[in-house]
């Protein structure tokens, strides 16, 4: 067993599976694949992957890219180049290069890794740290890293606590009552329950520690196998369950909270109604997520922008805030925000109104507008006097209006207006 004075991480590589579209996040993803959608005021929704890697002391990191990647590429280029090579640091962006056939992109999870499995062992890791990069969750791998080894499983799959109701969405555990995987169901109708918890079933998180041989192994396994789906939820994990020894790690034993978090805090913010609700929750006076944490930073590209500036005090035109995040470089201009994000360069103009919206880098919202309860894509400009979130069927006809009547708007959108 390896000593607890050298931590596993030292001796680990992240490798982030990001080439997702996130068909569910509608236009949002039209232009950009879903890890590199804006999140939380300033950030990227896989830096929560990437800053859990570089918080729990893991120094290798390698990121697959596909879907639309340049607008992730960019922003792995601008906020994490900071690796340096002379000090055993590495950060790689993998995008589907062709590399192993001519004709063939990734095909899946697994594909993703196995075509990279040369630039793996480059660096010789003794293990790989497999993780989805479109969650938002703050986790301390060296933990579940730390119990892989204790174990001696072959592989360890980070798996949710949730209540059975919720789980046929997602890959479920059937484990015994020392949490050794004995079956795997994707998207079961029934599904099985953790022996002791009634109601409750352990949900796969898309987070996989593997010994690098015993992957490497598994992976070319698969590779020649006609019949695989190249997918580790659906082709290497079920293997491995069948024929070895798979072990189930909780979140609850490795999430990271700060004091005011009360209890463990996962998102996939993958539909737009998640994504909005998780962003408001942010403005919560004690929200669920803390991105104030200082000892778990959220690591991200930090645009160089003047402070945020709010002007104008008079009766009906007074630039202010409440229970609002403001970013860097947003001129408040005799506009009221409440329980609202505004990413980086947002101006607003007097006599609009901002209510339980998200509005993302750029984009302007103009003299006497109102948006409530809406999602507005980086870039859009806002026409003066446009109403937004007070009747939803009417904006239905111009607009994406979500199952709870969120709005997403987009240029596109509002180009058509003009038609």
């Amino acid at each position: 067993m390896q000593s607890r004075h050298q931590p596993i991480a030292r001796d680990a590589m992240a490798y982030v599976l990001a080439g997702g579209r996130g068909s569910r996040l509608a236009e949002l993803t039209d232009r950009r694949a879903k890890p590199a959608v804006h999140f939380g005021g300033k950030a990227r929704i896989i830096d929560f992957a990437l800053s859990n890697a570089l918080n729990s002391g893991i120094r290798r990191i390698g990121v697959a890219t596909q879907y639309k990647a340049h607008s992730l590429i960019r922003h792995l280029q601008r906020g994490w180049n900071f690796f340096r090579t002379e000090r055993n640091e590495s950060f790689d962006i993998l995008p589907a290069s062709q590399r192993v056939s001519e004709s063939q992109w990734y095909e899946g999870t697994a594909d993703a890794v196995f075509q990279n499995i040369d630039i793996i062992e480059s660096y010789a890791p003794e293990y790989m740290v497999i993780l989805a990069g479109d969650h938002v969750y703050k986790m301390d791998y060296e933990l579940m890293l730390q119990q892989h080894v204790d174990s001696g499983a072959d592989v360890t799959v980070g798996c949710l606590e949730v209540p059975c109701a919720q789980a046929s969405g997602f890959g479920v555990m059937h484990v015994d009552a020392h949490d050794v995987i004995t079956a795997f169901v994707e998207k079961p109708a029934n599904p099985p329950e953790i022996p002791g918890q009634p109601g409750m079933a352990l949900a796969s998180m898309g987070i996989y520690v593997f010994q690098t041989r015993f992957l490497i192994e598994q992976l070319r396994r698969d590779a020649a196998d006609p019949r695989s789906g190249r997918d580790f939820g659906g082709d290497i994990i079920p293997h491995i369950v069948g024929g070895g020894r798979a072990v189930a790690h909780r979140f609850s034993s490795s999430c990271v909270r700060a004091d005011s978090e009360a209890g463990s805090y996962w998102r996939d913010v993958g539909t737009i109604d998640a994504y909005w609700q998780a962003s408001i929750d942010l403005t919560d006076v004690v929200p669920s997520l803390d991105l104030y944490d200082r000892s778990w930073p959220l690591w991200t590209y930090s645009e160089v922008t003047p402070p945020a500036k709010f002007v104008h005090n008079e009766d009906g035109r007074r630039g202010s805030a409440t229970s609002s995040l403001v970013a860097g470089g947003c001129i408040v201009s005799g506009s009221s925000l409440h329980r609202s994000l505004l990413f980086s360069g947002v101006r607003t103009h007097s006599f609009s109104s901002v209510t339980e919206s998200v509005i993302m880098p750029d984009s302007i919202v103009g003299r006497g507008a109102r948006l409530h309860k809406c999602v507005v894509d980086s870039g859009v400009i806002i026409p003066p006097g446009l109403v937004v979130g007070e009747h939803p069927a009417q904006d239905a006809q111009c607009f994406r209006v979500s199952d709870n009547g969120v709005t997403l708007i987009t240029q596109a959108m509002i180009d058509r207006l003009a038609c």
